[in-house]
């Protein structure tokens, strides 16, 4: 059953989704959506099961279409374009694939429609393992969690999933269902790997991110045959916070060039 996720919007204009990612919220996209707001009417949802949106136990990415859509048709969005990092681009690729009347083109950022290898349990193993609402501060828990990762990993970017509630900390990340979902999260959903979307789509990678390679440009364009692929040079898989100025011209340009080039 499609969820109603939580959601921001600002601006004006043709309406833009965009979708973060894995442990991340809506919110993280502020910056591009205050950018993209002068010509745009642009939505910050919360995936399942992150920020502020209700949990769920299960969390497959036709599941999170799902949600999306219900969004759109609530909010009586127009054929959005739908922008998404990471898992919400996944999100976004099973949205036009599997209702394709719903969007009027996708930009996907740093991911492809393919099967990953999980690096990502060891972070909600982490996470779930620290006894938050005992602690003293943030400082506390910032600590605790960086001592239990690699140094490698992005403790300030997981640390925004903290929450302090009626003088306790909590997650507002459902850990246990993002765990439990792992597998199904790091794949792609094999009922769509043999649909097809004639929609417009970007798909902008970090050039020094491996999620997307010269290999993953043939499955991409198997599914969306009019796919522009292109690579944003000094950025890892966070291109938003690697290249910000450079993700947002590309992003500004394609839409500018999708949007005129839709049917009126």
């Amino acid at each position: 059953m499609p969820l109603a996720l939580a959601f921001e919007a600002l601006g004006s204009g043709p309406p833009v989704v965009i979708l973060h990612g894995l442990f991340g919220a809506g919110r993280n996209w502020t910056q591009f959506a205050e950018a993209l707001a002068g010509d745009h009417r642009v939505y910050l949802p919360d995936a399942r099961n992150h920020g502020a949106s209700p949990w769920a136990e299960s969390m497959s990415y036709v599941e999170m279409a799902a949600d999306v859509r219900t969004l759109i048709e609530r909010e009586q969005l127009r054929r959005p374009f739908v922008i998404g990092h990471s898992m919400g681009g996944k999100t976004a690729m099973a949205l036009a694939l599997s209702h394709p009347e719903a969007v009027a083109g996708i930009a996907v950022i740093d991911i492809a429609p393919e099967s990953y290898a999980d690096q990502f349990s060891s972070y909600v193993s982490a996470m779930r393992s620290l006894d938050v609402a005992g602690a003293a501060s943030r400082r506390e828990i910032r600590q605790a969690l960086a001592d239990s990762l690699s140094a490698e990993a992005p403790v300030d970017f997981l640390m925004q999933n903290l929450r302090r509630q009626n003088d306790r900390f909590d997650w507002r990340l459902n850990l246990l269902a993002t765990g439990l979902c792992m597998r199904e999260l790091c794949d792609f959903p094999e009922a769509l790997r043999s649909a097809r979307s004639d929609a417009p789509a970007l798909f902008l990678h970090g050039a020094e991110s491996d999620y997307v390679r010269p290999s993953s440009h043939a499955g991409i364009r198997a599914l969306f045959p009019h796919a522009q692929i292109d690579a944003i040079a000094g950025a890892g898989h966070w291109v938003h916070a690697d290249q910000p100025a450079a993700l947002s011209c590309g992003l500004r340009d394609w839409l500018a060039d999708a949007q005129a080039a839709a049917p009126l």
